[in-house]
């Protein structure tokens, strides 16, 4: 393999002669094998979109010429349509509070603009990583920015598909809302509700978690880029400074703002932290909805099997026929993975110290990776599950009206103590409710009729009711 000589601080090393990157990426490299995952392709594209901003911003303020700053602009688009992936070698989780990905973006872009101004790779005379590509930046500014503008991204096709569930299971909750079920507290028997309230409720959950994560993204429209190292805006000009971010967000279509206090942005996580917290919730929500719909199609034939799942695959290698919720069962997994990587992110921006924060890298990892299963988790739970959720309307009713929970709907007649007797008798005696109270005489067929209309203890109002 022919190679091409590049130093850095440290010293000479051989770099690949036709690499994009130079020597700082290979030594990241070489130190930082840790996950062998690389950096989010959305990451790079706005790493990239950054480089952009400011080879406009600083030759609209004099300080870049306009080949360079042209052959940087070329380039960075370039990256920014997908170009030279392969040449992104640094690892997602590395040392350094990402100045490793800061540079191996910097390399790549001399590098082709170096080749689109027509001279060698590593020849960085022409276009330098540091003083052209990364003028008026650092990387404490540059990687906080560029992991906002990422979870902007990625938060778009999640919000959709909370969206697209919250639609499905308002259907569900339609179709659904002519079926009488027993609702259940602790798992035990409770009072009658109807199949579609429970979707709806869930709908109503789905919704709102949208809202909570719609609500916190807008926390990272604030970005402390211009801020440089700490915030102090060291080496950048006045009129980088005021232009940078509104370019910015020209650029990306994002209403961004500088921060109020750059050593504020600088040296707080506290933003990603809390879209994590809302992703958490979500989750959680999510996962518990899930574990309903376990529960209620258990069967199908010794289990609650009020609802059918839609056959999916095969359940077992040895049991021929068992067909197994998978669908519900890999949102409660990525529902746990949400939930480690929220305390993964909660620790590395504790872990800050003064004026930087240095474990950005596996913070943003872990909340890039949480976004995207989140999304792949929501999209196949709508697809390949509620759409096709049945309800087993015999089995619903057969298990309401056997429920001694239909005799609280006893106590404002009979009273809670005499309730209560009836209620433990019928399940002693494996009798019904209505059979007991009708062969005690304490009430007419009449007036049981209209006590126990299941209709009316699912809070059905006069003029409402369905035909079953």
């Amino acid at each position: 393999m022919r190679t091409r000589l590049e130093s850095d601080s440290i010293g000479t090393k051989a770099v690949p002669e036709n690499a994009y990157y130079g020597v700082q990426s290979l030594r990241a490299q070489e130190n930082f094998q840790i996950t062998g995952h690389p950096m989010n392709p959305v990451f790079l594209k706005n790493l990239a979109l950054i480089k952009k901003a400011a080879a406009v911003t600083n030759l609209a303020a004099g300080k870049l010429d306009a080949q360079v700053a042209e052959a940087i602009i070329k380039a960075s688009e370039e990256v920014m349509d997908g170009s030279f992936r392969e040449e992104f070698i640094v690892d997602a989780v590395q040392g350094g509070a990402g100045t490793s990905a800061n540079m191996n973006m910097n390399e790549v872009i001399a590098n082709r603009a170096c080749e689109l101004l027509g001279t060698r790779k590593g020849d960085y005379s022409t276009v330098h990583p540091n003083d052209h590509v990364n003028m008026a930046q650092s990387t404490n500014d540059v990687i906080p920015t560029a992991g906002k503008l990422t979870v902007l991204d990625l938060l778009q096709p999640l919000e959709g598909e909370l969206k697209r569930l919250h639609s499905a299971l308002l259907k569900k909750s339609d179709e659904f809302d002519d079926v009488i079920k027993m609702g259940r507290t602790q798992l035990q028997d409770a009072v009658p509700m109807r199949l579609g309230q429970a979707f709806h409720a869930y709908a109503v959950m789905a919704e709102r978690d949208r809202k909570r994560i719609s609500d916190i993204s807008r926390e990272m429209l604030s970005v402390n880029l211009g801020g440089t190292a700490i915030g102090t805006s060291i080496n950048v000009s006045e009129k980088y400074l005021d232009n940078i971010v509104p370019n910015l967000a020209s650029l990306s279509g994002y209403p961004l703002v500088q921060a109020d206090d750059l050593f504020d942005a600088t040296e707080n996580l506290d933003g990603f932290v809390a879209v994590s917290g809302a992703l958490k919730t979500c989750a959680m929500d999510l996962s518990k909805m899930c574990n309903d719909l376990r529960l209620l199609s258990s069967g199908p034939k010794t289990g609650l099997a009020e609802i059918s799942l839609p056959a999916k695959q095969n359940g077992s290698s040895i049991m021929p026929g068992k067909v197994n919720p998978v669908i519900p069962e890999v949102v409660t997994q990525v529902a746990y993975l949400v939930a480690g990587h929220d305390v993964t992110i909660a620790m590395a921006a504790e872990a800050g110290q003064m004026e930087l924060n240095a474990f950005e890298p596996v913070a943003f990892y872990n909340l890039f990776e949480s976004i995207e299963a989140m999304e792949g988790a929501i999209r196949t739970l709508t697809d390949n599950c509620i759409a096709g959720i049945r309800a087993n309307r015999a089995r619903c009713r057969a298990l309401m009206e056997s429920s001694a929970g239909v005799a609280t709907a006893l106590s404002p007649y009979l009273g809670y103590k005499k309730s209560a007797e009836i209620a433990k008798q019928a399940v002693r005696e494996d009798r019904t409710v209505r059979e007991i109270v009708l062969t005690d005489g304490l009430m007419t067929e009449q007036e049981l009729s209209r006590v126990l209309d299941p209709w009316s203890m699912t809070g059905v109002r006069a003029g409402t009711r369905q035909a079953m």
